[in-house]
């Protein structure tokens, strides 16, 4: 009989390799901000949470999108759907995946600044990860300490100027048409430290109707007002002409053949082009040793065109939907150690403020061009106001307690200035929520390797913009009214988790995690037709077990391996439209479990320090469960098993490098799909994953 492979099983043999390694020689001493606000080891905090680094972010792939490298994160999934025109569909314990486009359910924070607008949405591409430092990955209650839409928190963080003058150059090439560039300059002039990035990236893609162009900037200037002060300057600039959207399939399509457009992209011409621009900067001010103060400030405009197939394929024209906004905000943060009654604490408080303010326009298209007068002209607005604080209490020598507490009002203002007709009423209208959201936790320091915690946090998830642009046209079972829509309620959820840290050995570490997340007023897809329309289901449940480890076998060989387990599903039923939801139903677009394990054999002795001179060679095991594409959970796409191989050549040459890439994703050619449309009125569903394909990378280091 053939034994069955199971993440469960890949992830005890793990744990049985790494008790087999507990007597090699180096610490594992990662330090992340995100639990706590402050500088920490990621094996101290008290929470889920894992930070990836530069050299895994650039042997990942060519750093286009954030699925090449984070798709290591327990709890985090991210399906790469290949389609630009829409981002990534990316979630943390299922928070963020009926997301129609781009990030939502999630924080998305870049230098400290942040990527998500007040309502809850954010763009995987603003990371530009060619000057990406490392990325932090906070989930669980903790996360909820950071405000509307905290399912969890990513993090990314801008490599700091060298203290010498560097050139960097980048450049990848792969299937379907890749080519990716990338130019750095970076260099300390006296005081001021500069990272100055550029890359380019076009794509034919894989599918008919997905050709993609990208370019992006980021800089940063880093300097000291005195000793006590210093400052960061941060600009970016994100561009993207053109990216075509392919659409969905439905079943028979991907069948039949997955290269394929779906219904309306050709006739509508579907395409998306963007650019955005923000300026931001933090200052922090150490008043002493054990004293600081932190404040930011950050403004930045998007523009957004998008055109739209129309909900049915024999209509005549399509639409056009024009996005124009303008968004800014600034906080303050205190941080400081003390001692209460005989007992040392860290804590940190602060306000947080954030408004973005989005002129939209919509109308029809006719062979992919504006066609006639706009028919939707109206100012959306957003903003945040919040108040936080946070400690961490040495109660004992093992017992800390965490606790925390934060403040936040969300306010949503829509004014229609489109003709009011009884087929098109006046759109205008404004709601606002409220809430007050706790969090609790202990750390049990069982030994100096063994670290055992409890939390448990509330929060709250409002509607975003897009979410509430749209309602279902009551005449249609298909079609949306682009008509604001505030009757959508703030979804609460109460958070409980439990985990444990181990470091069996120096080189060594296993991290547990149990969670129960109970929803109300969950917000769900209702219709996705182009448009999507929302509504709020009474009630879902999510449990789960996230694992993940890492040991160095031998001088020379390492295994990581990460493994998520979720069930999501509805608690109560209820009516969507005039569907039945039956309780027990799965929630859609979230896979059962996700695998990640990846073995790698470095011709060179693993060594703390510098990166390693010689060659690396990876071979990695994916495997994602069952996902579902609508509520009713009558259609779903089968899971995958993917293989990738990796190598990687570094030759060290003084104070510089050149290092050669290459990768081979999806080794056996498997044919699988990559990501689903949840509720998809056409049926198309379906974004096919890509078969067999490679990258080869080149990156040049050069101090001067």
């Amino acid at each position: 009989m053939r034994k069955k492979f199971t993440p469960t099983a890949c992830l005890s043999g793990l744990a049985l390799a790494l008790a087999g390694n507990a007597a090699l020689a180096q610490t594992l001493a990662e330090v992340v901000v995100s639990a706590s606000r402050s500088e920490q080891r990621s094996f101290d905090a008290p929470a889920s949470v894992q930070s990836i680094g530069r050299d895994t972010i650039q042997g990942a792939g060519p750093q286009v999108n954030l699925s090449e490298s984070l798709g290591r994160v327990p709890g985090l999934t991210i399906l790469d759907r290949q389609n630009y025109a829409q981002d990534l569909q990316l979630s943390i314990r299922g928070f963020g995946a009926r997301a129609a486009f781009g990030i939502r359910g999630i924080r998305l924070l870049i230098d400290g600044i942040p990527a998500t607008t007040p309502d809850g949405q954010g763009q995987g591409s603003s990371v530009s990860l060619t000057s990406t430092d490392h990325i932090e990955v906070l989930r669980g209650p903790l996360a909820q300490l950071y405000g509307n839409s905290s399912g969890g928190v990513i993090q990314a963080f801008s490599k700091a100027a060298p203290k010498e003058t560097e050139l960097g150059y980048q450049y990848f090439a792969g299937a379907y048409g890749l080519h990716r560039a990338d130019y750095q300059l970076g260099d300390t002039l006296g005081a001021v430290g500069i990272l100055a990035d550029y890359s380019t990236m076009t794509i034919d893609g894989y599918r008919a109707n997905s050709a993609t162009e990208r370019k992006q900037f980021n800089g940063k200037l880093g300097f000291d007002l005195h000793e006590q002060v210093h400052v960061n300057l941060v600009f970016n600039q994100f561009d993207m002409p053109l990216a075509l959207d392919p659409l969905g399939l439905t079943r028979t399509q991907v069948s039949a053949d997955p290269t394929q457009y779906g219904n309306g992209a050709a006739k509508f011409q579907t395409r998306k082009s963007v650019l955005q621009n923000q300026l931001g900067s933090s200052a922090t001010y150490t008043l002493d040793a054990d004293r600081s103060l932190t404040g930011r400030a950050y403004y930045g405009t998007r523009d957004n065109l998008q055109y739209q197939a129309a909900s049915s394929i024999s209509s005549k024209t399509g639409l056009w939907t024009g996005l124009n906004r303008a968004y800014y905000g600034l906080g303050l943060q205190y941080n400081e150690r003390a001692v209460w009654v005989d007992t040392p604490v860290e804590w940190a408080a602060g306000y947080e403020f954030d408004r973005s303010r989005e002129y939209r326009q919509g109308g029809n298209t006719l062979n992919g061009q504006k066609f006639g007068p706009a028919t939707r002209n109206e100012d959306n607005q957003s903003e945040n106001s919040d108040l936080f604080a946070q400690a961490t209490a040495q109660l004992s020598d093992t017992l800390s307690l965490t606790t925390g507490l934060r403040q936040s009002t969300v306010r949503f203002v829509s004014d229609d200035y489109y003709p009011v007709s009884a087929s098109d009423p006046n759109g205008s209208g404004n709601v606002s929520y409220q809430t007050t959201n706790p969090v609790l936790g202990f750390t049990w320091h069982a030994t100096d390797d063994l670290n055992l915690y409890a939390n448990y946090g509330k929060g709250f998830e409002t509607p975003t913009l897009a979410e509430m642009a749209y309602k279902p046209d009551p005449g249609s079972t298909s079609a949306n009214l682009g008509q604001f829509n505030t009757t959508l309620n703030a979804s609460s959820s109460q958070h409980y988790e439990i985990g444990t840290k181990w470091v069996p050995g120096p080189q060594s570490r296993v991290d547990l995690a149990l969670y129960q997340i109970d929803t109300t007023d969950e917000i769900v897809v209702l219709r996705s037709s182009g448009s999507t329309s929302y509504k709020n289901a009474p009630g879902t449940s999510r449990s789960g077990l996230e694992l993940s480890g890492n040991t160095q076998l031998t001088a020379h060989l390492a295994l990581s391996a990460s493994a998520s387990l979720i069930d999501a599903h509805y608690s109560q039923g209820f009516l969507s439209g005039s569907i039945p939801i039956a309780s027990g139903n799965k929630l859609p677009g979230i896979p059962q479990t996700f695998l990640f394990s990846e073995l790698a054999w470095s011709s060179e002795a693993a060594s703390a320090g510098a990166a390693r001179d010689g060659l690396r060679l990876g071979v990695e095991l994916v495997q994602a469960g069952r996902i579902y594409a609508n509520d009713t959970n009558t259609e779903s796409a089968d899971g995958h098993t993917l293989v990738n191989l990796s190598a990687s050549q570094r030759w060290n040459w003084r104070k510089g490098a050149i290092t050669l890439y290459g990768r081979l994703n999806n080794a056996g050619d498997e044919r699988y799909v990559g990501s689903v449309i949840v509720n998809q009125a056409s049926a198309q569903y379906y974004e096919p994953g890509l078969p067999q394909n490679w990258t080869l990378g080149l990156s040049l280091h050069l101090p001067i």
